[in-house]
């Protein structure tokens, strides 16, 4: 087996991992679900209409998500720049230095 074979599983396991950022998984983030392990799959029926019923509600669901993830990505940043800043200190420069 060669490694382009397993970049497929690694990218699922990537996927699935929560991120300290953003306090969710990479997928979450972009589906705003989870996704299903390999033991989860199952036969789901078809039903297009409950699909749509419920389109609506998902895509918003998301947009909130994704507001969501952009108040702790922030939030995460300015505390890492906080951090960073410590052990700067402020250079004033004078004329002709």
């Amino acid at each position: 087996m060669v490694w382009e074979d397993l970049l497929p599983h690694i990218e699922f396991a990537y996927n699935r991992v929560v991120n300290s950022t953003t306090t969710h998984t990479p997928f979450e983030v972009m589906y705003g679900f989870n996704p299903l392990t390999p033991l989860d799959l199952l036969p789901i029926p078809v039903l297009d209409e409950v699909l749509c019923k419920y389109g609506f509600e998902k895509a918003t669901f998301i947009k909130n998500l994704h507001q969501h993830i952009k108040r702790q990505i922030k939030r995460k940043v300015g505390k890492y720049a906080q951090h960073a800043n410590k052990i700067h200190k402020a250079l004033i420069f004078e004329h002709g230095d």
